[in-house]
């Protein structure tokens, strides 16, 4: 019987970070496609402005479509370069997202918490670019609200933001563990 061939460190860091690849773009399709369904069963639901009560008092869906950034940002504002300027902003940001992704694991400092957050983040983009494109505004549906204070209307996608934004900041006060560089001149030095 022929030995087992050996497996280089590159030929296994390559599986590995084909595998980190393969998992984040995955995040980051499910929470687009999650967004979609949502969105559009919301659409072709409710009317527009219908809300449903489901925890009185403090949940709502609500069917609200929404011009501006996540969270109603900018929805007032009446320019026509908004919705221009919003999409070429997420789609700047798309790019940005898919080549760190892309990179290998040693850029991204080797965790997995930014791998996720980002998926998150594009994942999330991408629904509301969706939206901006076919459409000129998002759907939102999600209303949650105490008494008079209202917090607006928010979809899958800006969860999805959101949530990853807090994992990115989470990631950046995260003590990290030296890392031993050797100079040119051979002496050892941690960073």
């Amino acid at each position: 019987m022929p030995p087992e061939p050996v497996q280089t460190q590159s030929a296994v860091s390559s599986a590995v970070l084909v595998r980190l690849r393969l998992l984040a773009y995955s995040i980051a399709a499910a929470v687009f496609v999650l967004d979609r369904i949502t969105k559009e069963l919301v659409r072709h639901r409710m009317g527009t402005w219908e809300t449903l009560t489901v925890i009185p008092g403090f949940f709502n869906i609500v069917h609200a479509e929404n011009a501006g950034a996540a969270f109603s940002l900018f929805a007032s504002a009446h320019s026509q370069w908004r919705t221009l300027l919003l999409i070429g902003v997420s789609s700047v940001a798309l790019v940005v997202i898919g080549l760190l992704l892309w990179r290998p694991s040693g850029h991204l400092g080797d965790s997995l918490c930014l791998r996720f957050a980002l998926a998150l983040i594009m994942g999330g983009a991408l629904g509301n670019v969706h939206d901006r494109v076919t459409t000129g505004t998002v759907t939102d549906f999600l209303q949650f609200y105490v008494g008079g204070y209202y917090w607006p209307s928010f979809n899958v996608a800006d969860s999805a933001i959101t949530v990853g934004a807090a994992l990115v900041l989470l990631d950046m006060l995260r003590p990290r563990r030296a890392v031993r560089k050797t100079d040119v001149s051979g002496t050892v030095s941690n960073r």
